[in-house]
């Protein structure tokens, strides 16, 4: 007996001693050595950059009368049909845990250091361009307690009036560039955007202000006009070079190529032969008419048919689809599709603040009499020029989106700023900025609510959601009625009903 005690408790022993042994390594064996324990703002932030722009409503394309679909589902944005209104929140679910939880990460990680101050600066700034797109589509939303489950745990962050927002908004704009310092470090390569120039932060960020300044004319025109003389003195993108995009490359990860381009292309248009479009897109009849009405020599660059399995950019032979149909239509073929070597281009860089949407709105702000140091006339002309250039920003100089100068000049002396009453010179400026600005269908739906400008005609389809009315809004998520409930009702209360039709804070009949 005393033999079989014995070997135990010299068992018992190595067990102790191995015990000891895993407890004393524990830390070290329990730790990943491929793992970080401190942010890198400049990995976040470059992420930030790419999740900030891919983060867009593709269906308002559609709704902005750009494209459609004979297909219900795919068709959605140009239709408005009832039983896939839910597929309006997808950018809502995609921000928060995307770039506007990797820009927190940055604004903690750099946000005391002073030396960092162009970094946080730059952030700041891209926070406001996010922030600001998704209140335009939803109106109230989380954002003073927003993307706090890391640092404070909090989890059911409350909504903000869109009105606070604004106001908190233009402020940051306004602390962020005047704390730009050319002598202190930047992103650097970091920064798709800029390479760090911060003269260049500087001038987005002004545009950022004119952009959001002019969204409340409509709800409050003095603190209107107090945002967009500041954001003008602060000086705005005028020059070519200073358009603010982020580039991308034609292969490897998805991430690294324009997601715009990316989704259009392997959704709808990938076997190249007009015909078997997965998703039934084309574009829309009211796209393509007004185009070859004004005889507007970006057709070609944005729009072809296939013509014996060849791209063709003939000007005569466009031809866009109707919101209408339900089913494919005999001549799907010969209708148009966007041009695989300028609106599908994997490589072309991804417009987010052009010299044509400043010079539209400065045009504005002139007839507005905010701004004397040009005319409406000459300001309305420059933006139609520049927004014929950029499309040579766009497909990387190739011919296939460069216009030359005769084409620019027929056009630009074709389209003049006509003399009129307030109204009607807006509706000539905002018709062009909405031709200017595509494909950002997400800028022209918050300029057309704004403006009431182009002259859409909303469509009536069976089972809209609507009532045959133009959107006003999209839903928030399903899940935010689950696991935020409290503040999604107060949100609720306080703006509206959560439909199509509710309208945001600064947009008031």
């Amino acid at each position: 007996m005393n033999k079989y005690i014995n070997k135990y408790k010299i068992l018992a022993s190595f067990g102790l001693i191995a015990l000891a042994s895993c407890t004393k390594n524990f830390a070290d064996l329990n730790t990943n050595p491929n793992a970080v324990t401190t942010a890198t703002p400049q990995y976040f932030f470059t992420k930030a950059e790419y999740d900030g722009v891919a983060n867009m409503l593709n269906l308002l394309l559609g709704t902005m009368q750009y494209t459609t679909s004979y297909n219900d589902v795919s068709g959605f944005g140009s239709k408005y049909v009832a039983s896939q209104v839910n597929t309006s929140s997808s950018s809502f679910s995609s921000a928060y845990p995307g770039a506007l939880n990797e820009l927190a990460t940055v604004i903690t990680a750099v946000q005391s250091d002073p030396a960092q101050v162009n970094l946080l600066a730059a952030a700041r700034i891209w926070r406001v361009y996010c922030y600001s797109r998704l209140t335009d589509v939803y109106g109230d939303i989380p954002y003073s307690q927003a993307t706090q489950g890391y640092t404070s745990g909090q989890y059911t962050p409350a909504y903000d009036a869109q009105k606070a927002i604004y106001a908190n908004m233009l402020t940051e704009l306004d602390q962020a560039a005047s704390s730009l310092d050319a002598s202190k470090t930047t992103f650097d390569k970091a920064d798709l955007m800029y390479g760090g120039n911060t003269v260049q932060w500087k001038k987005f960020a002004y545009s950022l202000m004119l952009r959001l300044g002019m969204r409340l004319t409509k709800v409050d025109i003095t603190t209107a006009q107090t945002w967009v003389t500041k954001a003008i003195a602060g000086g705005v993108i005028t020059a070519d070079a200073d358009i603010a995009k982020v580039s991308y490359l034609a292969s490897g990860q998805v991430i690294n190529q324009n997601p715009l381009a990316y989704t259009l292309y392997n959704s709808d248009y990938i076997a190249a032969d007009g015909n078997k479009n997965q998703e039934g897109g084309k574009y829309q009849d009211v796209f393509i008419n007004y185009l070859k009405q004004t005889k507007d020599p970006r057709l070609g660059v944005v729009s072809i048919v296939y013509s014996g399995g060849v791209p063709d950019t003939t000007f005569a032979k466009q031809q866009g689809m109707p919101a209408t149909l339900s089913s494919k239509p005999a001549n799907f073929s010969t209708l148009s599709e966007p041009n695989p070597k300028t609106v599908l281009l994997l490589n072309s860089p991804r417009l987010i603040f052009t010299a044509s949407e400043s010079y539209f709105l400065l045009a504005e702000a002139a007839l507005r009499g905010w701004y004397t140091a040009s005319t409406a006339s000459a300001l309305y002309t420059n933006g139609v020029s520049a927004a014929l250039r950029q499309w040579s920003v766009i497909s990387l100089g190739s011919s296939d989106g460069t216009l030359s100068s005769a084409q620019i000049s027929t056009y630009v002396n074709r389209n003049t700023l006509a003399a009129g009453t307030f109204d009607q010179q807006m509706q000539q400026i905002y018709t062009q900025f909405w031709v200017s600005i595509f494909p950002d269908a997400q800028e022209a739906f918050a300029s057309y609510r704004r403006t009431g400008y182009p002259s859409l005609t909303p469509n009536n389809y069976p089972g809209n959601a609507t009532g045959g009315q133009f959107p006003r809004r999209f839903l928030y998520p399903v899940s935010e009625q689950n696991l935020n409930a409290v503040s999604y009702a107060a949100a609720v209360a306080r703006q509206g009903p959560d439909n199509l039709l509710t309208r945001v804070y600064w947009d008031k009949q």
